[in-house]
């Protein structure tokens, strides 16, 4: 029972108190005056009667009701129920004749109205909430003052507040306040259920399904909710709804349905609340961040950025949805139907209940099988109940949900847990449908009828228990006459008699202290539990489908393992490793352990203990810190007892193996471990008292008739009033000291899981949650005992090491906090509490010495059994410098290898690294037994090392037997990447002295520090070396260079071509290489050396002869460029010279000794020219079109400072600005020379009109071509508005902004380019533009240089040559766009972000993007060289982008420069030559080793590769060629690609050796001598498909989508590592080829079936191409049939003329001529590959044929084609066969005699032989026209026994001699005759 209201309040305005713009309420009168005992009087009433402040108001308003609740401290609510009226005041600025300041404002022209209204409020305080009830006594005392009845007021006010009625149970109780009136209050039945009226209705009107789900999910997961609305009361109902739908969780923030506008700071509140607020505040709140703000008024819900609102997890998201929308829009279902019928929507307060029930629902399913997670940890005194998060979720497979996780943390399920956790109490609705309707639930989720059926059904509980007597709600009150104008109370509210109140009260009191106390019926009983969890996740299927096999081969691995059956264990394992990643197998894994430990067989031996420890770290591995399926909690009574012997009577046990996991480290786990164990004690200890002898079953979820715990509990708390004091007092000990030992044994077992084998490690501290135990505690105990106890234990332990004692005090700290949160939750007493504090720090001491000893035994055990330790094969010179160290290669981000895309997971792989003076290498084996027996191998070589980065413990994940310290991760620019983990045997120390020798390797303090220095040399010399030299720089110039040269001509060697060089004497002087280091070095350069006359000295003849030798003097004889008579002298009629103004390298250092300049310029001119020129590096001749005459010049940019600036500088004689004049005239004065040498200048005699400039070549050019040719306008406007794509987008098409247009130009010339890049003006009718460049004239020379180096370039008046100005990328973007393009070929890890896919990282790496500019502006030179007009490239220092587009234009424009010889030559030309800085850029030693690697050289051979894709007919040399450059540019194995300059090369001495006679004819020191030796050797580098065209120019597709990423960067061979060392990779194979001929014939025949592993196996090498395969079989046939090998190029040779000659007989254009051969195929872009016609016979048996016939008989002139030849013999059976029988024939050399099927063929002259008769094949041949005698033979060695030596005859050919064996001698004489008879046919 209680009081229907508590106080009755009267609150009026304080009249006094005005002033100011606020008013304030006053509280009048308050009954009783005397604060109940039980109920205290609520502060602050006033501000809630009036919630948007106190105001005086000129016009009277009606009354007003609505439902305040504010919450005390006790968090109790009480219900304020405010009438509120309007009476009159004077106004009080009249009466006192004065304003206020307030009116003021008002402003003077306002007229004060006399009559003024003051609110007054009538309130009643209640804990109920009836809020009718409070309307209806409210309005009836009001209507008692206005009407004036003739009732006392104290008698009503005084029997309101006597008013005692249930709060529940159901019953309806009559009241009358003796004013007449008389109403009827019904009490819910159940006062658990929320009493909701038509509220959650309204609201799911007010605010729409889907935003009322959003508030209900903010909510629940605890974020601010604020209303809105202009009407109190829809604020309450509103808040309400939102608690009656949250049912049964019950909201513990604060709740504040109405707030006033004085406490609006409460908002910025940092907790969870559900507050209402007036609209008028609205601009108030919207500066908050973090508040959800529903408007009820406009039905909208807003949600800030910041704020994320887990949803309810689907589908019971959308079942929710569904049910709702069927309650509240019923018509929905049928609304399509033609003839719908009516439905009628219920009342809304049927809605309300229904909605209501479809949450009931929701809960339901949430919650379902909740109290198969409770753990009760105490029944005496109160019951303590624990919620087991973890196995919820893991049972309901949602550990991974947001939302459920939210809520189960939240305070609402902790306050449902310890409201509803009690097993004994009574129970609800919502215990009902937990506990038997979850079947039913989960039968009808699918199907909406029944749903809504079930829905129905709950709603009509609800509805029954908030209204039990619906028919007799009839009320009587009185009010104020409706119709009737509202009478005006005249007279304000009078005051009452307090005393005559207080009588009722106190009359009312004494009436209940005589009358009898009510007794409640409690119907307590048993909370049922409901169906157990696992079967609900089982019928859904969400349990992870483990099969019955792999639970099969877990427990037979176990069984093996127990039984010692150890090899077949081994084999099983690797399946149960991926069995255990399924949870089932994991259940099983430790319920079969926990069987074995059951029968006594923990201890275990050293093998059995490792393999169980591998299986136990494999189950923990992927468990969750929560562990939510119970498997770490299964293991940890295992881990405590399995163990082995060590020596000296120590025991190891599994624990010390297990401790990675993070899962030890997570208190909650620790908790609900804890929890489980003592229930199941506190449950053991009341079975035992019930039946004493049957305690067997322990297991709390064994069988169906078990008592469960909490059944236990709630019999016990049924029968504890029933127990004495003396009882009760001895079960809460009994269950004390349960939960005390337990909680002794858990700091036991923390401290074996938590203190790791080596205490001095300190891993826990590092890797773990235990560093931050310094966490505020929650106990009130912590802080002083176990404070003090901590301080006490540092200071007298009395340890040495303060690294161990940092373990063990994480270790004490983390278990203190652990025992005081477990025992003030359980109740444990403060001494018992005190003790365990004290026992702590000595159970982890003792633990420590007893792991001491331990880690101390278990070092000696033998090492675990590894893999034996391969040995690489090293190249001829290249030498170990440290031996293999044990290593684990740990998988990268490259899936290929581990198994993630299909094949066997080859990484990781066990094996070791070794450091040789030329490369690291990794070999091993895979660990995973299954590809065990393949050898991995990954090496690189170490000057191609790019980044060393060190790998912590934690970053590397090897397999768990292995303990690892450290790793390492090597990245090479050869697109490798090693990470490698030392094995735990490596001492540490040697990992650094292994990372210091790489670094000293990888950065020689000088360039003869290199391998290819320093190869067949000691490798211990090369890790000391210290160059002599190092002092000796090389900025310093030569005096003495021509004696070094002349020392180095003895080296010289001479090539073939038509130009043979003088010999010299001093050809014998050979001196060796150390000599070097002591050549006089003189500081200046001497000065006579630069005086230079126009014919050379003799003393320089000699260094000229050398340099006439290299490349570029060849190359430009070819050209004709400028010949070299013998006397030196220039012809004077050519227009250009070879000029030897730089012979001593004086002029400019990086160019080299030869020039080719314009004829007339003196060499004193080009001195003086060359300093306008970066590095002066003037403009030169490189190249010259055979057809225009066109030439092509490099140079360097010209200075930034601008040419004037420049000669100001201090190297110049005198000053002034004639000087500089004159030089900016010789600089034209130079360009003019070149234009001038061009044919079509001085045709036109300087004036050329383009007529038809393009129209005229592409008439010519065929339609193919037509069509894509661009116009060099076009291109033009391409190249110059290049940047105007925006940076980082793929271009892909040809919007390029013109230049003009941009407006950019002005600074350079208002004319720049707008001959070329003009704007083509559109016709009005929309046809195509005619390009004004074509009726303009055409500049003679173009000048491509740099924007912004373009400044001061004076424009030649007469428009003779014109310069276009491009953007250059500079060097730090290709060494960024390499680094990101490295990241993205070879990741470092595996990216699981979305977004990082490879072709994003590929994008965004802009290396394609790069590309694709060096091939647009090759492309545009490539046109204007081939338009007649020349082409100067003046970019940077003219040694990177102007050598790359200077390259690639050569070999658009020259076939030569696509052939082998003719690459070679263009590569020493351009690049080393002409001094691009390989060292510098490859940071090849130490000095340049802060440059970083930038692979310009890379980059040029990538667009080498695409334009080869585009034309792989064109080019001589393979992919491989491209490849193999690209690898050994970098990895200094050979000298051609190191120093940066010729003169360097010659300073060191190296530039003529390579040609000489070498010391070791082994070591190849020239990368092009080992390409020309290899490629006699085999077709590796050549191309089958080259078929030039004459005089072909290429103009490749330049757009991104046209590039390919090259394979070089993402291909690789683990069986063999890189294949660009070939001794290495061939050395295995290269056995003699005949025998593998022969092998054949040996061996039973076998399968062909091959399994090749992309990323593992060699392609090339284990799927061959047709034609590389035939050539090897030609070489077989031969070197079986004895003739003399004959190399593959004479062989392809032939076949290429035979086939020429055969098309030309066939004089058919068809394409099935075998091959491409044929070179009359229309030239298309002939990208397709090999055309080959179906109809026509396979090209490769063709091929085939070709060879046998070519190579065994001497073509004749009129022999038939291939293919008629091929007709004649198609299949064994139609064959002409003269005689026929078995031969045993007698191998080639030492081989065995094999029987054979022999047939003799008159009509093809042939003795042909196959395996057997049945065999289709021919094995091999014997030409008859060849035989020259058949005799009688002697049986030779190893011939068949018992046959007759007559048997025996001898076939002699012009080649070799046969041996045969028949069975008999007949039949050895008939085929003797047969054959001598085919012979004297012929």
């Amino acid at each position: 029972m209680a009081r229907l209201a508590d106080y009755f309040v009267v609150v009026g305005y304080d009249l006094d108190k005005r002033g100011g713009s606020e008013g304030q309420g006053r509280i009048h009168q308050r009954f009783p005056e005397k604060d109940w005992e039980d109920n205290p009087f609520p502060q602050g009433l006033e501000l809630f009667c009036q919630p948007n402040g106190w105001q005086l108001v000129p016009e009277r308003k009606p009354p007003s009701f609505f439902v305040a609740v504010l919450t005390d401290i006790n968090s109790e609510r009480h219900y304020c129920a405010c009438f509120t009226f309007w009476e009159t005041v004077e106004n009080p600025q009249l009466l006192k004749g004065e304003s206020s300041e307030a009116d003021e404002d008002d402003g003077p022209g306002l007229l004060q109205p006399a009559q003024l209204y003051a609110p007054r409020s009538l309130v009643l305080v209640s804990r109920l909430d009836h809020s009718e009830v409070f309307r209806n006594c409210l309005s009836l005392i009001y209507t008692v003052h206005v009407d004036g009845l003739h009732v006392p007021m104290e008698t009503v006010i005084g029997n309101l507040l006597t008013c005692i009625i249930p709060i529940a149970g159901g019953s309806q109780r009559t009241i009358t306040l003796g004013a007449g009136d008389r109403q009827v209050i019904q009490t819910p039945i159940n006062d658990s259920l929320p009493v909701s009226g038509c509220s959650v209705a309204l609201l799911f009107r007010q605010l729409g399904i889907l935003n009322v789900l959003c508030l209900f999910c903010a909510a629940l997961t605890e974020h601010k909710i604020l209303f809105l609305s202009s009407s109190y009361q829809r604020l309450t109902d509103a808040c309400r709804a939102l608690l009656a739908i949250m049912f049964p969780l019950k909201y513990s923030f604060t709740y504040i349905p109405i707030l006033p506008g004085k406490l609006l700071e409460v908002l910025s509140t940092p907790t969870p609340f559900i507050i209402g607020v007036n609209s008028i505040f609205r601009s108030e709140t919207q500066e908050l961040l973090d508040v959800i703000i529903a408007d009820l008024d406009g039905g909208t819900v807003t949600i800030p950025e910041c704020v994320n609102i887990s949803p309810l997890p689907e589908p019971l998201l959308h079942h929710t949805q569904t049910a709702i929308s069927m309650v509240l829009d019923p018509e929905l279902e049928v609304a399509d139907h033609a003839f719908p019928p009516s439905i009628q929507a219920s009342s809304l307060k049927i809605q309300d209940k229904e909605i209501r029930a479809i949450f009931l629902w929701l809960f339901a399913q949430l919650f379902q099988g909740y109290r198969w997670c409770l753990h009760i940890i105490r029944i005496h005194p109160e019951p303590v109940i624990r919620f087991y998060k973890a196995a919820f979720l893991g049972q309901r497979a949602l550990s991974e949900d947001d939302f459920l996780m939210k809520v189960l943390d939240g305070m609402a399920f902790a306050g449902f847990v310890s409201e509803r956790g009690p097993p004994y109490r009574t129970t609800d609705l919502f215990d009902d449908l937990i506990a038997s309707q979850v079947e039913r639930i989960r039968q009808e989720t699918g199907n909406s009828q029944k749903v809504m059926k079930h829905v129905k059904e709950l709603a009509e509980q609800l509805f029954k228990n908030e209204n039990p007597y619906p028919a007799v709600a009839m009320h009587r009150v009185q009010r104020t006459a409706e119709k009737a104008q509202p009478r005006v109370p005249q007279t304000s509210f009078p005051p009452l008699d307090e005393v005559g109140v207080q009588l009722f009260i106190d009359h009312a009191a004494a009436k209940l202290i005589t009358a009898p106390p009510v007794v409640k019926s409690e119907l307590k009983g048993l909370v049922p539990a409901g169906p157990p969890l696992a079967d609900i996740v089982d019928r859904n299927g969400n349990v992870l489908a483990n099969s019955a096999r792999r639970l099969e081969v877990v427990r037979n691995c176990i069984t093996y393992i127990f039984d010692n059956k150890m090899l077949e264990a081994k084999k099983l394992m690797p399946a149960v490793i991926r069995a255990l990643k399924g949870r089932a197998a994991r259940v099983c894994l430790t319920q079969e352990l926990n069987q074995h430990v059951l029968q006594n067989r923990a201890v275990l031996d050293d093998q059995q203990f490792d393999y169980i420890v591998r299986m136990m770290n494999c189950t923990l591995q992927d468990c969750s810190h929560m562990d939510e399926h119970g498997i770490a909690a299964a293991l940890l009574p295992l881990v405590t007892a399995f163990c082995r012997k060590l020596g000296g009577g120590i025991t190891q046990f599994a624990y010390s193996c297990v401790q990675e996991h993070v899962v030890w480290t997570n208190m909650p786990f620790w908790e609900a471990m804890f929890y489980s164990d003592v229930q199941k004690h506190i449950r053991s200890l009341y079975l035992e008292n019930e039946e004493e002898g049957d305690a067997s079953t322990n297991d709390s979820e064994g069988g169906q008739q078990q008592v469960s715990a909490l059944e236990l509990a709630s019999e016990q708390s049924r029968l504890w009033p029933t127990l004495s004091k003396e009882q009760q007092q001895e079960r809460v000990q009994k269950e004390e000291s349960t939960v005390f030992s337990q909680a002794i044994h858990y700091a036991n077992r923390m401290s074996y899981l938590l203190l790791p084998l080596d205490t001095s490690k300190n891993r826990m501290l590092r890797n773990t949650g235990l560093g931050d135990v310094e966490s505020v505690s929650n106990s009130y105990v912590t802080n002083s005992i176990a404070g003090s106890m901590a301080e006490s234990y540092d200071t007298e332990s009395g340890f040495e090491d303060a690294e161990c004692s940092d373990v063990a005090n994480s270790v004490v700290r983390f278990i203190n906090r652990f025992v005081d949160k477990v025992c003030n939750e359980s109740g444990v007493t403060n001494e018992h509490l005190k003790a365990l504090h004290t026992m702590i720090p000595d159970i982890v001491q003792m633990h420590i010495e007893t792991l001491d000893a331990v880690n101390r035994e278990s070092k000696r055990l033998p090492p675990i059994q590894k893999p034996k330790l391969l040995r690489p094969t090293l190249l001829l010179g290249e030498e170990f410098v440290m031996e293999g160290m044990r290593v684990h290669l740990i998988a990268d981000g490259r899936e290929e290898a581990t198994g993630v895309m299909g094949g066997p997971p080859l990484l990781p792989a066990e094996g070791a690294i070794f450091l040789t003076t030329y490369r690291i290498i990794f070999k091993g084996t895979p660990t995973d037994p299954l590809v065990g027996e393949q050898v991995v191998s990954r090496s690189f070589p170490i000057a191609s090392l790019t980044k060393e980065k060190r790998l912590s413990g934690s970053q590397v994940s090897v397999p768990l037997d292995q303990l690892i310290q450290e790793g390492l991760q090597l990245r090479s620019c050869t697109f490798q990447l090693m990470k490698i983990a030392f094995d735990e045997e490596v001492a540490s120390d040697l990992a650094e002295v292994f990372r210091k020798h790489v670094h000293k390797l990888r950065f020689p303090q000088h360039v003869q520090g290199t391998f290819a220095f320093t190869v067949g040399q000691s490798a211990k010399l090369v890790v000391e070396h210290k160059t002599k030299d190092k002092n000796q720089s090389l900025r310093t110039l030569s005096k003495n260079l021509v004696k070094t040269a002349k020392r180095t001509i003895g080296r010289q060697h001479v090539t073939r071509k038509k130009y043979s060089p003088p010999t010299w004497e001093n050809r014998s002087s050979l001196q060796s290489e150390i000599d070097e280091d002591e050549i006089s070095v003189s500081e200046e350069p001497d000065q006579s050396s630069l005086t230079l006359s126009s014919t050379i000295r003799s003393s320089d003849r000699q260094t000229m002869s050398n340099a006439v030798e290299r490349a570029c003097c060849r190359d430009y004889q070819r050209l004709g460029l400028g010949t070299l008579s013998s006397s030196l002298t220039r012809s004077k009629n050519e227009p250009f010279r070879i000029s030897t103004v730089n012979r001593m390298y004086t002029v400019c250092r990086s160019y080299p000794g030869l020039l080719i300049v314009p004829q007339s310029i003196p060499d004193s001119t080009i001195q003086r020219i060359s300093r306008c020129y970066r590095q002066n590096r003037f403009p030169v001749v490189c190249w010259r079109n055979s057809r225009t005459k066109a030439v092509l010049l490099r140079s360097a940019g010209l200075h930034t400072k601008g040419v004037v600036g420049f000669f100001k500088s201090p190297n110049a004689t005198t000053s002034g600005p004639s000087q500089a004049d004159s030089t900016s005239l010789e600089q034209e004065k130079y360009l003019q020379a070149i234009i001038s040498s061009m044919p079509s200048y001085s045709e036109a005699s300087g004036r050329n009109t383009l007529s038809g400039f393009t129209s005229s070549h592409m008439s010519t050019s065929d339609s193919s071509d037509k069509l894509r040719q661009p116009k060099i306008g076009a291109l033009m406007k391409q190249v110059m508005g290049a940047k105007e794509d925006a940076p980082g987008t793929f271009s892909r098409g040809g919007k390029w902004g013109s230049i003009r247009g941009s407006g950019r130009l002005s600074m350079y010339n208002p004319d720049v380019g707008n001959r070329l890049a003009e704007k083509e003006s559109p016709q009005a009718n929309g046809g195509p533009a005619e390009p004004y460049f074509l009726r303009q004239k055409r500049a003679y020379l173009y000048i491509i240089g740099d924007k912004s180096q373009l400044k001061g370039g004076k424009q030649d008046s007469f428009q003779q040559w014109e310069v276009v100005p491009i953007e250059v990328f500079d060097i730090r973007q290709v060494k960024n766009s390499f680094k990101k393009l490295m990241k993205a070929c070879v990741p470092s890890s595996t990216n699981n972000d979305q977004n990082m896919t490879f072709h994003r990282c590929l994008e965004e790496s802009e290396w394609m993007n790069l590309l694709h500019r060096l091939l647009q502006v090759s492309v545009l030179v490539v046109e204007l060289l081939d338009n007649g007009s020349s082409v100067m490239v003046s970019l940077e220092d003219g040694w990177d982008v102007t050598t790359q587009v200077v390259s690639l234009v050569q070999l658009l424009s020259d076939p030569y420069y696509r052939t082998i010889d003719g690459f070679r030559l263009l590569v020493e030309k351009e690049w080393l030559s002409f001094g691009h800085r390989f060292s510098h850029r490859g940071a090849q030693t130490l000095a340049s080793q802060s440059s970083g690697f930038t692979p310009v050289f890379l980059q040029f051979l990538d667009c080498v590769h695409q334009i080869h894709l585009q034309f792989p007919m064109e080019f001589e040399f393979s992919q491989y060629y491209l490849k193999f450059l690209a690898y050994h540019y970098v990895s200094n194995r050979f000298r051609t690609f190191l120093l940066d300059s010729d003169y360097e090369r010659i300073e060191l001495g190296v530039l003529y050796e390579e040609k000489g006679e070498r010391r070791n004819p082994q070591v190849c020191k020239s990368v092009w001598d080992y390409i020309d030796r290899l490629n006699k050797k085999t077709p590796i580098f050549y191309n089958y498909m080259f078929s030039p065209e004459e005089e072909e120019v290429l103009k490749p597709y330049s757009f991104i989508s046209n590039l390919k990423v090259w394979d070089f960067y993402t291909e690789e061979t683990l069986s063999e590592g890189p294949s660009f060392d070939w001794e290495l990779v061939r050395g295995r194979q290269e056995k003699p080829l005949e025998e593998a001929g022969e092998r054949m014939d040996t061996t039973a025949p076998k399968s062909q079936r091959r399994i090749v592993w992309p990323c593992y196996d060699s392609l090339s090498k284990e799927v061959p191409d047709a034609i590389t395969k035939l050539l090897q079989d030609v070489q077989n046939l031969e070197s079986e049939l004895g003739q003399p090998t004959e190399k593959w190029k004479e062989t392809w040779d032939k076949i290429k003329t035979a086939q020429r000659v055969e098309s030309r007989l066939e004089s058919k254009h068809s394409f099935s001529s075998s091959l491409l051969m044929s070179s009359n195929l229309s030239h298309q872009r002939r990208s397709q590959g090999v055309y080959l016609q179906e109809s026509g016979v396979g090209s490769s048996i063709n091929l085939a044929l070709d060879c046998e016939v070519n190579t065994t008989s001497t073509p004749a002139a009129g022999r038939p084609s291939t293919s008629t030849l091929y007709s004649q013999f198609q299949s064994t059976e139609s064959e002409n066969r003269s005689y026929e029988g078995i031969l045993y024939k007698r191998g080639a050399l030492l081989k065995p005699w094999k029987p054979r099927w022999f047939v003799l063929d008159k009509t093809k002259h042939q003795l042909r032989y196959y395996e057997s008769r049945q065999d289709k094949v021919c094995k091999g041949l014997i030409e008859l026209g060849e035989v020259e005698s058949v005799i009688m033979g002697t049986p030779a060695m190893g011939a068949p026994k018992n046959i007759d030596d007559k048997a025996f005859f001898d076939l002699k050919t012009t080649k070799r001699v046969y041996n045969f064996c028949a069975q008999d001698s007949t039949n050895a004489q008939l085929w003797m005759d047969s054959i001598q008879s085919c012979l004297s046919d012929a």
